[in-house]
């Protein structure tokens, strides 16, 4: 079976899906069997037999030279922008954890690294109907360990502290941190980071800065995060 990463966000548009990208493509380079999973994904543009392309997991493949089908890489696809309970609500075809949990298995025995990125922050509803699915669910299913991506500006002392001490109640285990948006420099910056190691005990583990094309982490520390 292969060792297992989860890459949760403390809210949306932090830049997940950019740093998976940077770390799938890091593994790619030390010749290692890499994989890409993601549970549900919303927002997505149709391609011209009408499908829906996942898009986030399209990107991952572009960015890090993988070869792994992009039909494996996410089970539940929506159109619209919404979290995945919602846009299921509004499409059709809500989050089955079979299903998800199947699939993340298939691929787990397919590939040596399997990084699984979550929909928006980790409180995300993936299903609420008659059956009532988070994404910690999906998480705590396979006990799978956890880094967190936040934005390194204003207001991500509170974000990364809310996200860390949730998790921690929730006996999530949480690697480190990266910050993406990084500006080497910026006394905001600089100082977010020190505040939310230590408000956290949490190490952030690489700091990611707009257009950077590689992860400034070794290949060695990478791989340790995996379980």
């Amino acid at each position: 079976m292969s060792k297992n990463l989860f890459v949760a966000g403390t809210g949306t548009d932090i830049g997940k899906t950019y740093v998976t990208g940077l770390i799938l493509k890091s593994l790619e380079k030390s010749k290692r069997s890499a994989a890409y999973y993601k549970a549900a994904m919303s927002g997505n543009d149709r391609g011209p037999d009408g499908r829906l392309i996942p898009g986030d997991a399209l990107y991952v493949k572009t960015v890090s030279g993988i070869g792994q089908p992009l039909e494996e890489m996410c089970p539940f696809v929506y159109e619209t922008a919404v979290s995945p309970h919602l846009a299921a609500r509004i499409e059709g075809g809500p989050v089955d954890m079979e299903r998800v949990l199947e699939g993340f298995d298939a691929v787990c025995g397919r590939y040596e690294y399997v990084t699984a990125e979550g929909s928006g922050g980790i409180l995300c509803p993936l299903r609420f109907d008659r059956q009532e699915i988070w994404l910690e669910d999906f998480i705590k299913a396979r006990d799978l360990s956890c880094l967190m991506i936040a934005d390194a500006g204003l207001g991500t002392i509170n974000s990364v502290v809310l996200t860390a001490e949730y998790m921690k109640m929730r006996q999530i285990p949480v690697k480190g941190i990266v910050f993406n948006r990084y500006q080497p420099g910026n006394v905001l910056h600089e100082d977010n980071l020190a505040m939310c190691e230590y408000r956290t005990g949490l190490k952030v583990l690489a700091c990611v800065k707009d257009g950077d094309t590689e992860l400034d982490i070794s290949p060695e520390l990478l791989e340790s995060l995996y379980e």
